[in-house]
């Protein structure tokens, strides 16, 4: 391997891990924002018992999130000096604001939520769980006007090889923001929704069935049933949006090599590069058309309109269709559980360990299609303006192997480590309800 494929698995493995916890984090918030508000206007105590084991998980996914992050921005320095001495102009102030903006914001009353309970009155603490919920959507809002101005590039003019921004507004608000933001934000409410529910059902299986765990059951089936429909109705938009401005990701999407008109959805194919062309082919007859141009006899460009400048075809073709797989799994299963709640109130044995399988559906989920997204931009940097390997560095392939391997043993043990803790917190939270339970019951013979 040379040492820009190095540098590009470097950095593929640095965000790969690091944006398992954003994913979390953003979405996670906003539901501890619910857990308080049904808090505050029942007064039912089983919504803060939910607060308090969810606040654990956040700061702990909190924490693994600067860390990851913060060894991901060293890469645009050892890895990529070329990305940021070419368009540092508007990388840097879009990176800086989104620190300025939301991760001091996240940090500071993060530990009011923590350790503020009793300490401050619920209104501010109330408050302060607001305020990190809105920062981590003000992170992700930061974040993805870059990459989403990377994707679609407006606003900027380049004088000695160097971009300059001519209109802030542009280039915050590039044309595929929109799409890319929304799919984001609904994608970490689906990874949170799975994973309270597929904790709460680890609960529930292992006979803690408190008012809490089934609150939070409740809350994750149909925070779920309610987002994926969502979410494939924005796919579409976003699909959409991508044919307009990036036609060679779409038709590494759907497996197209020649312009023709009436082509048929892939449900499955073995793209061949070398051949230019598929193997073992099943589709749709003009399916792909018809959900791209709504049109079933409309034209669509090929790979071949756009050779020496698409991305590789397998890991764009395949990655898509695992992030349709899962999205479609995740409709059966919280559409199935939330019949189940209405009918019978508690899941069967079956879908709670179904649940606890897809505990960590949206992860596969979202790593999928960052990967479609990314990939499917080579082999450009920022499209249409940076090359990838006219960015990379001069550091040599060795080295950059072995700092490669160091990564990825450690983020193997964090991970590791990370799922672990999470169920031991929720083992850990039915023992304690358990105690408090055995606490509270009165003992035969004595007066209440």
């Amino acid at each position: 391997m040379d040492a820009v494929l190095l540098a590009r698995l470097q950095f593929a493995a640095n965000i790969t891990f690091h944006i398992l916890f954003p994913t979390i984090s953003i979405g996670l918030a906003w539901v501890l924002v619910f857990f308080k508000y049904r808090y505050a206007t029942t007064g039912d105590g089983k919504w803060m018992d939910a607060y308090r084991l969810w606040v654990k998980v956040f700061a702990l996914t909190f924490a693994l999130g600067v860390v990851s992050g913060i060894t991901m921005s060293f890469q645009f320095g050892t890895n990529w000096p070329g990305f940021m001495n070419t368009v540092g102009n508007i990388a840097g102030p879009l990176l800086a604001y989104e620190v300025l903006t939301a991760f001091f914001l996240e940090a500071t009353f993060l530990g009011i939520m923590l350790f503020g309970t009793g300490r401050v009155s619920d209104r501010i603490h109330t408050l302060a769980t607001w305020l990190v919920a809105i920062g981590t959507s003000l992170s992700a809002f930061w974040i993805l006007a870059l990459n989403s101005w990377m994707q679609t590039p407006v606003g900027f003019e380049m004088r000695d090889g160097r971009a300059h921004a001519t209109d802030w507004l542009a280039i915050l608000f590039n044309p595929s923001l929109p799409y890319r933001l929304t799919h984001m934000l609904i994608a970490s409410g689906l990874t949170v929704a799975f994973l309270v529910a597929g904790l709460s059902a680890y609960r529930w299986l292992r006979d803690d069935r408190g008012p809490a765990v089934m609150a939070a059951l409740r809350t994750g089936i149909w925070l779920a049933a309610i987002l994926i429909p969502m979410q494939i109705a924005v796919g579409d938009l976003h699909g959409l949006n991508t044919l307009k401005h990036q036609p060679a990701k779409i038709a590494a999407m759907e497996g197209i090599w020649q312009t023709e008109r009436g082509v048929p959805l892939l449900l499955f194919a073995w793209p061949d590069e070398a051949a230019r062309t598929n193997h073992f082919e099943i589709g749709i007859p003009k399916g792909a058309s018809l959900i791209l141009e709504h049109d079933p006899n409309a034209e669509l460009k090929g790979l071949n309109e756009f050779e020496g400048a698409h991305p590789p075809v397998k890991p764009v073709f395949f990655g898509f269709r695992i992030m349709v797989g899962v999205g479609l799994l995740m409709l059966a299963v919280s559409w199935l559980a939330v019949w189940q709640l209405r009918r019978r109130g508690v899941p069967t044995p079956l879908m709670a360990r179904a649940l606890v399988a897809m505990t960590f559906s949206g992860w596969v989920a979202t790593v999928a299609g960052w990967y479609v997204t990314e990939i499917g931009r080579q082999p450009f940097l920022v499209q249409g303006v940076l090359r990838t390997a006219d960015a990379a560095s001069a550091v040599p392939a060795p080295m950059i192997g072995g700092t490669l391997a160091m990564y990825l043993a450690l983020y193997a043990v964090l991970i590791l480590a990370y799922v672990s803790v999470l169920f031991y917190l929720a083992r850990r939270a039915g023992e304690a309800d358990r105690h408090d339970a055995a606490v509270a019951m009165p003992v035969p013979g004595t007066a209440e």
